[in-house]
Protein backbone atom coordinates (compact mmCIF):
# COMPACT_ATOMS: atom_id res chain seq x y z
CA UNK A 1 0.00 0.00 0.00
CA UNK A 2 1.25 3.46 -0.82
CA UNK A 3 -0.34 6.89 -1.08
CA UNK A 4 -0.38 10.01 -3.19
CA UNK A 5 1.71 12.83 -1.70
CA UNK A 6 -0.33 14.70 0.92
CA UNK A 7 -3.14 12.17 0.44
CA UNK A 8 -4.61 14.25 -2.37
CA UNK A 9 -7.36 12.67 -4.47
CA UNK A 10 -5.50 12.77 -7.78
CA UNK A 11 -6.20 9.36 -9.29
CA UNK A 12 -9.63 9.63 -10.86
CA UNK A 13 -11.56 6.95 -12.72
CA UNK A 14 -10.43 8.28 -16.10
CA UNK A 15 -6.84 7.31 -15.17
CA UNK A 16 -7.34 4.46 -12.68
CA UNK A 17 -7.40 1.51 -15.08
CA UNK A 18 -4.48 2.80 -17.14
CA UNK A 19 -2.40 3.20 -13.97
CA UNK A 20 -3.38 -0.29 -12.79
CA UNK A 21 -2.27 -1.76 -16.13
CA UNK A 22 0.98 0.19 -16.04
CA UNK A 23 1.79 -1.01 -12.50
CA UNK A 24 0.91 -4.58 -13.56
CA UNK A 25 3.52 -4.28 -16.31
CA UNK A 26 6.13 -3.03 -13.84
CA UNK A 27 5.50 -6.01 -11.57
CA UNK A 28 5.67 -8.47 -14.48
CA UNK A 29 8.92 -6.94 -15.78
CA UNK A 30 10.38 -7.65 -12.36
CA UNK A 31 9.57 -11.37 -12.59
CA UNK A 32 6.73 -11.19 -10.10
CA UNK A 33 3.00 -11.80 -10.38
CA UNK A 34 0.36 -9.18 -9.70
CA UNK A 35 -2.57 -10.92 -7.98
CA UNK A 36 -4.80 -7.89 -7.31
CA UNK A 37 -4.62 -4.13 -7.67
CA UNK A 38 -6.89 -1.18 -7.01
CA UNK A 39 -5.94 2.45 -7.41
CA UNK A 40 -8.04 4.61 -5.11
CA UNK A 41 -8.09 8.39 -5.63
CA UNK A 42 -5.45 8.88 -2.90
CA UNK A 43 -3.72 5.50 -2.49
CA UNK A 44 -2.97 2.17 -4.12
CA UNK A 45 -3.30 -1.43 -2.94
CA UNK A 46 -1.34 -4.16 -4.69
CA UNK A 47 -1.16 -7.86 -3.90
CA UNK A 48 1.96 -9.35 -5.43
CA UNK A 49 3.39 -12.84 -5.66
CA UNK A 50 6.90 -11.53 -5.16
CA UNK A 51 9.88 -13.18 -6.83
CA UNK A 52 12.29 -14.13 -4.02
CA UNK A 53 15.10 -12.37 -5.89
CA UNK A 54 13.57 -8.96 -5.17
CA UNK A 55 12.72 -7.44 -1.80
CA UNK A 56 9.37 -5.88 -1.02
CA UNK A 57 11.03 -2.50 -0.46
CA UNK A 58 12.80 -2.70 -3.84
CA UNK A 59 9.54 -3.57 -5.57
CA UNK A 60 7.73 -0.67 -3.87
CA UNK A 61 10.53 1.72 -4.85
CA UNK A 62 10.48 0.50 -8.48
CA UNK A 63 6.68 0.74 -8.76
CA UNK A 64 6.52 4.20 -7.23
CA UNK A 65 9.48 5.63 -9.20
CA UNK A 66 8.39 4.27 -12.57
CA UNK A 67 4.68 5.02 -12.19
CA UNK A 68 5.21 8.62 -11.01
CA UNK A 69 7.63 9.21 -13.90
CA UNK A 70 5.03 7.79 -16.31
CA UNK A 71 2.21 9.89 -14.83
CA UNK A 72 4.34 13.03 -15.15
CA UNK A 73 5.41 12.20 -18.73
CA UNK A 74 1.73 11.83 -19.64
CA UNK A 75 0.96 15.19 -17.98
CA UNK A 76 -2.07 13.99 -16.04
CA UNK A 77 -1.82 16.96 -13.68
CA UNK A 78 -0.57 20.50 -13.49
CA UNK A 79 2.65 20.45 -11.55
CA UNK A 80 4.54 17.34 -10.51
CA UNK A 81 2.86 14.15 -9.33
CA UNK A 82 4.53 12.46 -6.35
CA UNK A 83 3.83 9.48 -4.17
CA UNK A 84 4.03 9.83 -0.39
CA UNK A 85 7.32 8.68 1.11
CA UNK A 86 7.20 5.15 2.45
CA UNK A 87 4.73 2.33 2.02
CA UNK A 88 3.09 -0.47 3.97
CA UNK A 89 3.86 -4.12 3.30
CA UNK A 90 1.95 -6.97 4.85
CA UNK A 91 2.59 -10.64 4.14
CA UNK A 92 -0.14 -13.23 3.85
CA UNK A 93 -0.22 -17.00 3.65
CA UNK A 94 -1.36 -18.70 0.45
CA UNK A 95 -4.67 -19.59 2.15
CA UNK A 96 -5.40 -15.86 2.65
CA UNK A 97 -4.71 -14.75 -0.94
CA UNK A 98 -8.32 -15.03 -2.15
CA UNK A 99 -9.75 -13.02 0.73
CA UNK A 100 -7.05 -10.34 0.47
CA UNK A 101 -7.59 -10.09 -3.31
CA UNK A 102 -11.35 -9.68 -2.78
CA UNK A 103 -10.67 -7.01 -0.15
CA UNK A 104 -8.44 -5.09 -2.58
CA UNK A 105 -10.86 -5.37 -5.48
CA UNK A 106 -13.69 -4.11 -3.23
CA UNK A 107 -11.88 -0.89 -2.29
CA UNK A 108 -14.46 1.46 -3.81
CA UNK A 109 -17.17 0.06 -1.52
CA UNK A 110 -14.86 -0.28 1.47
CA UNK A 111 -13.88 3.39 1.41
CA UNK A 112 -17.47 4.51 1.52
CA UNK A 113 -17.32 3.34 5.15
CA UNK A 114 -13.78 4.26 6.25
CA UNK A 115 -10.86 6.44 5.21
CA UNK A 116 -7.48 5.14 4.15
CA UNK A 117 -5.97 6.45 7.38
CA UNK A 118 -8.53 4.49 9.44
CA UNK A 119 -7.94 1.41 7.31
CA UNK A 120 -4.15 1.64 7.59
CA UNK A 121 -4.17 2.22 11.35
CA UNK A 122 -6.49 -0.78 11.74
CA UNK A 123 -4.14 -3.00 9.70
CA UNK A 124 -1.16 -1.92 11.80
CA UNK A 125 -3.02 -2.66 15.02
CA UNK A 126 -4.36 -6.03 13.80
CA UNK A 127 -0.83 -6.98 12.73
CA UNK A 128 0.52 -5.94 16.15
CA UNK A 129 2.97 -3.49 14.58
CA UNK A 130 4.40 -0.79 16.83
CA UNK A 131 4.27 2.65 15.23
CA UNK A 132 4.37 6.34 15.92
CA UNK A 133 1.57 8.08 14.03
CA UNK A 134 3.64 11.24 13.49
CA UNK A 135 5.86 9.24 11.10
CA UNK A 136 3.00 7.71 9.12
CA UNK A 137 1.14 10.58 7.55
CA UNK A 138 2.36 13.68 5.74
CA UNK A 139 -0.68 15.89 5.30
CA UNK A 140 -0.79 19.00 3.11
CA UNK A 141 -0.18 22.09 5.19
Amino acid sequence: MFAVKYWENLIDNTHRERLEKYITGIVQKNDSKLLAIYCNPDHVHVLIGLNPKISASSMARIIKANSSKWINQNKWFKGIFKWQEGFGVFSYSRSQVDSVAKYILNQAEHHKKSTFKEEYMDLLKKSDINFNEKYLFDWKK
